[in-house]
């Protein structure tokens, strides 16, 4: 069997395992749901599974789009409360930009581990108590190193966040395979005129992102136009330009 056939046979049973478990009450992942019906439908968990490695890049290598990738993972575990543990190469985290998503700084244990963030990744996730576990990963994240990472956040339960950061447009590195959960691509978008009168003064409304949802092991693709994280870490819909079923026009939080 080639390849391709193998890996879609894979999470045909996964898919088929995910049912079974939903159907009889057998235990599975808690979720973290974003309160949002069509992004939470695409998920085999209806939400963002704990004790399990998520992987988030930005559509491109400027400073906005890897801004976009961090505040997204930082407002999720805002809402999954208690420590988080955010490793780097190097001590560039920007505090009041966490926080204005909601995840406080007396809640982030910030570690500086030049070339070694995986291994980091992975002894904090071993680690019981932490909520999540977040790592800014330049380069490779291959099979042995992602899947380690994955069965290491099972034993804790905890949510892990691989940012995915690259030096260079065309980075083969980040279309490698990998043991990720669930696959996240963020691209931040001009925000709308905040006042209907004056539309051509942009740049005043919300922010807003593009939210692709890439892969999803037992689930299925997406794309959305999102209004970014707010204070709570929730995100809302922008009913008019989702790729996707409508919703009202009023805000909507994740719970």
């Amino acid at each position: 069997m080639e390849q391709a056939g193998r890996i879609a046979l894979l999470e045909e049973l996964r898919t088929r395992v995910a049912r079974i478990e939903r159907a009889t009450g057998a235990p599975g992942r808690i979720a973290l749901p974003f309160g949002l019906a069509p992004i939470d439908g695409t998920l085999a968990e209806g939400g963002l599974a704990h004790g399990a490695l998520h992987e988030v890049f930005g559509a491109g290598l400027d400073l906005g789009h890897g801004a976009a990738a961090a505040l997204f993972a930082a407002g999720i575990l805002a809402r999954a409360g208690g420590p988080v543990l955010w490793v780097s190469e190097r001590v560039d985290l920007f505090a009041p930009a966490l926080a204005s998503v909601g995840l406080a700084p007396e809640r982030v244990l910030h570690v500086e581990a030049g070339r070694s963030v995986l291994l980091a990744m992975e002894e904090g996730l071993r680690q019981p108590g932490l909520a999540g576990v977040v790592g800014e990963v330049f380069g490779r994240l291959g099979l042995t190193a992602s899947r380690r990472l994955q069965l290491a956040a099972e034993a804790s339960g905890a949510i892990a966040f691989a940012l995915r950061r690259s030096r260079r447009p065309d980075d083969p590195a980040l279309a490698e395979p990998n043991a990720a959960v669930t696959r996240w691509r963020i691209a931040p978008l001009p925000s709308p005129p905040a006042l209907a009168w004056a539309p051509d003064t942009p740049g005043l409304g919300p922010p807003r992102w593009r939210l692709e949802l890439l892969r999803a092991r037992g689930g299925r693709p997406g794309s959305w136009i999102v209004e970014a994280c707010d204070a709570t870490g929730g995100l809302a819909l922008v009913a008019d330009l989702a790729d996707g079923p409508a919703v009202p026009e009023r805000r909507r939080h994740a719970g």
